[in-house]
């Protein structure tokens, strides 16, 4: 078993706790260990990067610190805090001022250079999806989903390395690994407006509506992501623009982790359907999932 030195991030706690919690169980399920990083604090995403650059570098740093003497690779499984404690790597390794700076803050050396992984990728790297088709107990060969990544994983370009970043296909491989009947659409990477959530709802409700009608344009009849702001505002924004959409969408949004289990028969991924906005619980049990 690989072990990881794991970032879980505030949401994974709060929010998006089906997200901590499917993470963990489908991580063991294929073999990766996820020793969460001791004391571990907020990323600062995202209010710290718009705050002050370096508070910004010195929250995701103190992590990236403590996994340094853990002596582990770092495992991310939010977005957002993937993508701030990649670019606080990259500028403490490129910037020896900033990271004397930050030192003196923390006390400590920030200055990490194992990798910081998406757990998404780090499947890719420990697992052999050929393998994981003959462990698949409950095919999802009736959902039809989109995969969804957001803005954060994919870019900046020279920052996030591990996919395509105008079409990443990861999610797409590891669903159809797992049996689903994956859709094409052009927009992966496209906002939901995660950093507009609390200032410009209005925005958010436009974003949020150009999605779901293309989703349902390629014919899904589900959205995946790994990111839980773009999880929280696809759900949540239903209430909210039922006067602005041309018509109300109801296709359920999943975890990535969460289709892990399910397809893997673990018994507890059954307890995190119900905390969803949008009840997918229809569709698994018309699918014989549930």
């Amino acid at each position: 078993m690989r072990a990881y030195a794991y970032f879980p991030g505030c949401s994974q706690g709060s929010s998006a706790h089906e997200y901590g919690e499917s993470a963990r169980a489908a991580a063991e399920a294929l073999g990766i260990e996820l020793r969460e990083i001791p004391d571990w604090s907020c990323c600062g995403a995202s209010s710290g990067h718009m705050t002050n650059h370096l508070l910004s570098v010195a929250l995701p740093a103190r992590n990236l610190a403590i996994a340094a003497e853990m002596g582990l690779d770092v495992a991310v499984v939010c977005a957002a805090c993937y993508n701030r404690l990649r670019g606080a790597q990259k500028e403490l390794l490129e910037d020896e001022g900033l990271a004397s700076r930050v030192e003196e803050v923390l006390g400590r050396d920030p200055r990490f250079r194992g990798e910081v992984l998406h757990l998404l990728d780090i499947i890719f790297r420990h697992v052999d999806l050929e393998e994981l088709k003959e462990r698949v107990s409950a095919p999802l060969k009736e959902l039809r989903p989109v995969s969804y990544y957001g803005c954060l994983m994919a870019r900046p370009r020279g920052l996030m390395t591990e996919d395509n970043p105008e079409y990443p296909v990861r999610m797409d491989r590891l669903l159809e690994a797992l049996g689903a009947e994956v859709r094409p659409w052009s927009y992966k990477t496209d906002c939901c407006g995660g950093s507009l959530s609390l200032t410009r709802t209005d925005v958010v409700v436009k974003l949020v509506n150009r999605l779901f009608e293309a989703a349902e344009e390629a014919d899904a009849n589900c959205i995946v992501t790994a990111c839980p702001m773009c999880l929280a505002n696809l759900e949540m924004r239903q209430s909210e623009g039922a006067l602005s959409f041309r018509v109300p969408h109801q296709l359920p949004v999943f975890f990535f982790t969460e289709l892990i289990a399910l397809a893997l028969g673990l018994e507890e991924a059954r307890s995190w359907f119900p905390k969803h906005l949008i009840d997918p619980q229809p569709l698994l049990r018309g699918a014989g999932l549930i």
